[in-house]
């Protein structure tokens, strides 16, 4: 048996288990890339429209710093990609990393890799066809957006080098998301790993343009491929030292596969406990689960909002833009009769409400991991029935996004007012607003535990589905492709725009809370009905 016996037909099998997966991811990188570029041409007729907005953007460090590099030009396609890059590489990279944790580390906490191994399969074949599928993956997805992008008539030479540019990186979280694989004693950990060095390969390249600290840069993968330059420089040699880099982290991770022992990681298990008092609970339960996920979540919306808070202060420069503008974002963050500043600061509040609202799905997720594992019917042979178990991860879901969205206000609205001189009104006005939005995001949660209780084995795609929907017909997205004010099938539609000085309505909120409150009571009654597991 050689050191790649059975990988031919353990790829069928990955790519067999990943084709519904990756045609979405696709689809979707695909689609942003889409819906950029005819954001661009519809607010960016002329060349004359264009060079206001750049000469705004390069006047601002932070917001410019969003899409990389030092500075804008006006050209179609080299603001396609500035616009759309910074989404397209992180979906990329969040696509392939799970696929290859997916196959590799979650594979063998479940013994599906000890199971196959048991035939004439190699210890190097799992590890080979998910890099391969995954690369695949970001490959389609880049060929994809290089297709598109010359389609609707960009230059090909800058497509081709900006969908190059969308495969790279994927390949590079891949191969960092195969040696965290190596490295961690679980799928849970490799994942946290992959993604939190994503998140700060991000912000490192995103304060190295905007400080101009280019060293940050230059050491962040992000910043790599960012380097690229699609439609002004296009940068190959940048995309080989990328590949190089890739491979030598591959390399690795082969000589990490052959030196541990399966099912185990290289970074040994922290001891737990002797006693843990606090576990008596299903609150306490749920909380001590959990508490590590809040944390990491705490930690990268109080970056983001400090982020935001600095991209904000473009928000006076509105007034060197067409004629129109400013009506438009009343049109769609209306209420009241604020400044510019107010609807930029609610814009920004209602895009967080969305990020937030997917900690929920991922807390509901987990109920139904525990279901399958086994542990919640551990949990539920004590004298825990299953409600209280279900109630308890409740609560603490609810609390834990509220205490996220209590972090944006004040992180947004400290910072902002600082950057501003406008302390502590900013402060007070951001922090009630993005207080406002919690009913909304609780109905979320609502909504996706109703889909565990009734059916558990498609909970997980309804809950993506149901945020998604959420965001797609959302105030936010909707300008995207023409319909500002979003529409009325999103729970934060209805909210009053109170730091524009809309007055407060408490009916929507009441409404929701009401709604939110039936949900859950028939998911906790199709949960008492239903057989655990």
């Amino acid at each position: 048996m050689t050191a790649f016996t059975g990988t031919p037909r353990l790829m069928r099998l990955v790519m067999r288990r990943e084709w519904r997966t990756g045609f979405w991811w696709v689809l979707a990188i695909v689609s942003l890339g889409m819906v950029m570029v005819t954001y661009i041409d519809r607010n960016m007729p002329t060349l004359a429209v264009m060079a206001t907005y750049v000469d705004m953007i390069n006047q601002n460090t932070f917001f410019r710093a969003l899409g990389g590099g030092t500075s804008v030009i006006v050209d179609r396609g080299f603001m396609s990609a500035f616009r759309s890059g910074g989404f397209l590489y992180i979906m990329t990279a969040i696509a392939t990393a799970l696929a290859v944790v997916r196959y590799t580390r979650a594979d063998e906490d479940t013994g599906r890799t000890e199971l196959l191994r048991s035939g004439a399969v190699s210890r190097f074949a799992a590890l080979t066809s998910a890099l391969l599928v995954a690369g695949s993956v970001a490959l389609v997805a880049g060929a994809l957006t290089a297709i598109t992008y010359m389609a609707v008539g960009l230059e090909p030479l800058g497509s081709i080098t900006y969908g190059a540019g969308v495969t790279a990186a994927g390949w590079v979280f891949g191969a960092i998301a195969a040696l965290a694989a190596q490295l961690a004693q679980n799928a849970r950990t490799a994942r946290a790993i992959a993604l939190f060095t994503l998140a700060i390969a991000y912000v490192l390249r995103y304060a190295g343009d905007a400080s101009g600290q280019l060293w940050m840069t230059y050491i962040s993968p992000m910043g790599w491929v960012h380097a690229v330059q699609p439609y002004r420089y296009d940068r190959w040699w940048v995309l080989a030292l990328i590949v190089g880099i890739v491979a030598i982290m591959i390399a690795i991770a082969y000589v990490l596969v052959d030196r541990r022992d399966l099912g185990e990681g290289l970074i040994p298990q922290r001891r737990g406990r002797a006693a843990a008092p606090d576990l008596r609970g299903p609150i306490g339960l749920s909380w001590r689960l959990h508490r590590g996920l809040f944390v990491k979540w705490a930690i990268a919306i109080g970056v983001f909002a400090l982020g935001t808070a600095g991209v904000g202060t473009i928000a006076p420069d509105v007034s060197v833009l067409p004629a129109g503008a400013f009506g438009l974002l009343q049109l769609s963050y209306g209420g009241g009769s604020g400044e510019v500043i107010d609807y930029f600061l609610w814009a920004g509040i209602l895009i967080f409400a969305h990020v937030v609202s997917l900690y929920p799905v991922v807390m509901v997720q987990r109920l139904r991991a525990e279901e399958r594992a086994g542990r919640a019917e551990l949990a539920q042979g004590t004298t825990m029935t299953r409600v209280r178990w279900a109630a308890g991860h409740l609560v603490v879901t609810a609390l834990g996004t509220a205490g996220l969205l209590v972090v944006t206000g004040l992180v947004l609205g400290y910072f902002y007012g600082l950057f501003m001189g406008a302390l502590p009104g900013t402060l007070f006005r951001v922090t009630l607003g993005t207080l406002s939005c919690l009913p909304g995001a609780w109905l979320i949660t609502a909504v996706c535990f109703l889909a565990y209780a009734l059916t558990p084995r498609f909970s997980v795609p309804i809950a993506w589905a149901v945020w998604v929907w959420t965001a797609v017909t959302g105030q936010v997205a909707g300008p995207l492709y023409g319909v500002w004010g979003g529409t009325p099938f999103e729970p934060f539609h209805y909210l009053p725009n109170v730091v524009a000085g809309a007055p407060f309505n408490p009916v929507p909120v009441l409404a929701t809370l009401a709604l939110t409150a039936l949900v859950l009571w028939g998911g906790l009654t199709a949960l008492r009905r239903r057989d655990v597991g």
